[in-house]
């Protein structure tokens, strides 16, 4: 993919690194109504020129203890 292609379909990134013009951060963060939990993500993109050379992203196993702590909170309290 292009810059192009990845800035329509993910936006333009949170974070241009200044140092790094190869490297870009998207951030995602959501909290649900009244609930002390804030569910965030990272993805990094890298190019090698104008093309994707690779992503960082959370591994399944972080994601799902971030998923499993969520599961146990209910209305604000951590059961």
């Amino acid at each position: 993919m292009t810059r192009s292609q990845v800035r329509y379909l993910l936006g333009t990134p949170m974070v241009a690194d200044s140092f790094n013009k190869e490297r870009w951060d998207y951030i995602y963060y959501l909290k649900k109504g009244r609930t002390r939990h804030v569910d965030s993500r990272r993805v990094t993109v890298y190019f090698d020129g104008d093309k994707v050379a690779r992503l960082d992203k959370p591994t399944d196993a972080e994601a799902a203890a971030q998923d499993a702590s969520a599961a146990k909170i209910k209305n604000g309290r951590v059961y």
